[in-house]
């Protein structure tokens, strides 16, 4: 019998499951089961569940048939817990280390009570950690073990379900349940409370309490909020069967109360249009519940007179008042805006008024840096299955030569954008439009992303100020607030970006349609492009594409260009991608004059380059993931590893050389690098089985058809079954890519299939 049975009950946290299960697991003390329940989650998290189980034995998975709520989730884990203790985890909630040491050892002191409350935190998806207010309430309860009768202050602790721990005999013994509904937990936590007989306290701060930007239970209004009352009403009937318990009577109410008027405060909880409906129902409980002689608290009396008065006239009034006196002070602080870029604004405003164009898709990508990526995979397949809506690029003045002839654009921030912004009712973007873009009612926003995250993004850029440097996360998550979908190319990408870019979006796990490109190619569009590229029939084509350094300026090469190209010799073609955002290197010129290098930096596709090379050297690029597809020799150098991962943080270990997370041979040094290569390494068996386990976890969802299924869930409507479905058969390129035979691309398998250019790099 375990001393803990730690419950986690599982529903849409996919993004953070695997921290939550991680931070119970590698606990100091590990006489624990963990009892992990996918409540019938629709995304990855009844997968991860079993992906743990399977590694260690001490995971207890539990997998309902039907989504029953965080309640009946809980309940089912406990049906399933041996230990001593009961304690219960939201799935996107985590232990901080050392915590079940020091609930175990406060338990041994006490003498095992019937509940041990610990202390939390509150941590924020701006990257906030904010103290509970109750630490100095635990910590004045010492060692004593005490009834709630005897300190009735201790109602105030926070009614949630995982600041503490039961035991479990007690909590069975008294056929403790949740009930169904949300707010279930402040309905059991005062019942146990109620109950217990021996109560112990710890000011132990071993709950990290994640507050989501979206996706809580009680994160999004609606009908379900009005179960607040049903379950105090369940509360109140419990005391009504127990007159001992009638001197506590009075700090219950004010408890519920204040409840029922935080959640009225709360445009999350309740809509606008329902707040009138809410109060009258808090009203009606009020008048119903009101012990004789109750006096109001001082820091709300005006609320619960409000309530008491049934006005909610009354309550308005007062609100407004507050809410004028708070509009004033953030009136004061605004700043004028310059006279064009108002009167481009107003325009705006105009063209909004007209009604949204059906047949109107606004495409960009990479800030209006071309016609590119995955947004141009999309546009040439919505030309070709949906030829009624009309495609228009938004790019930057310097990018319009750039466009292939006869296609329309715009130009950024000048009056055509904004009358495109305002009519369109596709947009598709593997970035962000303009912040002063609106999103109107009927308006469909994809969100392509542009690789597969290896880097920290979005708000855990928030923790490494190299890499957040002029950001503002505030309008980061008001561009995310516009999104309707948004693509992965493998559940990594899924669970990071549920993650990083909280919002109301779909995820669509249908691959990345520039990597479509992959599966069609035919052998004449690789001579071709290899041709184009002057690569000499035969000759071993090596490509080097290095990713940016938040913590340095400008491109330098991270290794011996000449020397490297040197040691591939002569028969060896190197062509090398400096990443977009860096400007054309005089040194990289001077390479190329020599005949030692090719620099193919602003090649117009780095889909074409990957076609042409038989092996990719790369150290953080999001390129690997792409090229990984094809199957096809990756060498990782990394020298820096230590200093990138410090400054901008990482998922995974590439290095470590685990299946899964490194896909080639890793080099730190130019040494180890030559030796790669010298000793035919980077081609070998154990470079082909990390490569196959790296494919395996990070080209999913890829098969040639994901612009496809884009544009038949955008634009024709088709859900994602039918997308699916409606996809043509899996491609005769085979997903191994094009056969490499001593290193040299020596075929491919037919088709007719022309690749389109795409992207000129990943992140």
């Amino acid at each position: 019998m375990p001393r803990f049975s730690i419950v986690i009950a599982a529903y849409r946290v996919q993004g953070f499951l695997s921290s939550c299960l991680d931070s119970a697991l590698a606990q100091s003390f590990d006489d624990i089961e963990v009892v992990a329940v996918d409540d019938c989650s629709p995304d990855h998290c009844g997968t991860i569940v079993d992906e743990y189980a399977a590694r260690d034995s001490r995971v207890v998975p539990v997998h309902q048939q039907v989504n029953s709520g965080p309640g009946h989730a809980r309940n089912a884990g406990v049906d399933q817990a041996t230990g001593d203790y009961l304690l219960f985890l939201d799935g996107d909630d985590t232990l901080a280390p050392g915590t079940l040491q020091g609930l175990a050892d406060r338990l041994d002191l006490c003498e095992d009570p019937d509940i041990l409350y610990f202390n939390h935190v509150r941590t924020y998806w701006w990257d906030r950690a904010e103290p509970s207010l109750f630490g100095g309430l635990l910590a004045s309860a010492g060692t004593d073990v005490f009834s709630i009768q005897e300190r009735p202050e201790f109602l105030r602790i926070f009614a949630m379900s995982s600041n503490r721990v039961y035991n479990r005999a007690f909590y069975t013994r008294h056929g403790f349940a949740f009930s169904e509904g949300i707010y279930e937990d402040a309905l059991l936590s005062y019942k146990t409370m109620l109950t217990a007989e021996r109560i112990a306290c710890v000011d132990l701060v071993g709950l990290e309490y994640r507050q989501r930007r979206v996706g809580a239970s009680t994160g999004s209004p609606g009908e379900k909020h009005f179960a607040i009352f049903k379950q105090y009403a369940r509360l109140f009937e419990f005391l009504d069967g127990r007159p001992h318990l009638e001197p506590l009577r009075p700090m219950l109410f004010e408890r519920a109360v204040s409840h029922f008027l935080f959640c009225l405060g709360r445009r999350s909880r309740v809509a606008a249009e329902d707040r009138p409906r809410f109060f009258d129902r808090a009203a009606a409980w009020y008048r119903g519940h009101v012990p004789d002689g109750f006096t109001p608290p001082g820091d709300a009396e005006w609320r619960f007179e409000a309530l008491a008065r049934g006005s909610f006239v009354r309550y308005r009034e007062h609100e407004l008042t507050e809410r004028a006196a708070a509009g004033a002070r953030k009136l004061k602080r605004m700043t004028r805006r310059p006279l064009a870029a108002r009167a481009k604004r107003s325009l705006y405003r105009v063209h909004r008024r007209r009604s949204v164009d059906p047949n109107l898709a606004v495409y960009s990508a990479y800030w209006g840096r071309g016609m590119l990526c995955n947004p141009a995979a999309v546009y040439y397949k919505a030309k070709e299955l949906a030829p009624e809506v009309h495609g228009l690029w938004v790019v930057r003045k310097a990018a319009v030569d750039s466009l292939p002839e006869g296609v329309d654009y715009v130009i950024s921030g000048t009056r055509d954008f904004y009358w495109a912004m305002a009519r369109a009712k596709y947009f598709v973007n593997n970035v962000n439009f303009a912040n002063d873009v609106v999103k109107r009612p009927g308006t469909v926003h994809l969100q392509t992303f542009h690789g597969t995250p290896l880097k920290c993004m979005g708000l855990d850029q928030q923790r490494y100020p190299a890499a957040a440097s002029g950001m503002s996360f505030g309008n980061l998550l008001k561009r995310v607030d516009r999104w309707d979908y948004a693509l992965s190319a493998n559940r990594h990408s899924s669970e990071v970006w549920e993650r990083v870019y909280p919002a109301s979006y779909r995820l669509l796990e249908y691959g990345y349609p520039r990597n479509d490109v992959f599966f069609s190619a035919s052998a004449d569009d690789v001579r071709r492009i290899r041709k184009e590229l002057e690569i000499p029939d035969g000759a071993r084509t090596v490509l080097y594409a290095p990713t940016i350094r938040d913590y340095q300026k400008g491109f330098t090469p991270r290794l011996d260009l000449e020397r490297f190209s040197r040691a591939l010799g002569p028969d060896a073609v190197l062509l090398v991608r400096a990443h977009y955002s860096y400007q054309p290197q005089a040194g990289l010129r001077q390479l190329q004059e020599a005949g030692l290098v090719a620099d193919v930096s602003r090649h117009p596709s780095v889909e074409e380059l990957c076609l042409a090379a038989d092996v990719l050297v790369t150290d953080y690029s999001s390129i690997m993931f792409d090229y990984a597809n094809l199957d096809r020799p990756i060498v990782v150098y990394a020298d820096d590893w230590d200093i990138y991962q410090a400054t901008r943080g990482v998922y995974f270990d590439l290095l470590s050389g685990r299946p899964g997370d490194t896909p080639g041979p890793v080099a730190r040094t130019e040494d180890e690098l030559i030796a790669v290569f010298r000793d035919d390494r980077w081609r070998d068996d154990e470079a082909t089985a990390l490569r196959t386990a790296f494919r395996a976890r990070f080209c999913q969802f890829d098969d040639g058809h994901a612009a496809e299924r884009v544009v038949r869930t955008l634009m024709l409507g088709q859900d994602a079954t039918d997308a699916a479905e409606a996809a043509s058969p899996p491609s005769v390129f085979q997903r191994h890519g094009l056969p490499v035979k001593r290193g040299l691309i020596t075929g491919v398998p037919p088709h007719a299939a022309r690749p389109t250019p795409l992207s000129p790099d990943p992140n």
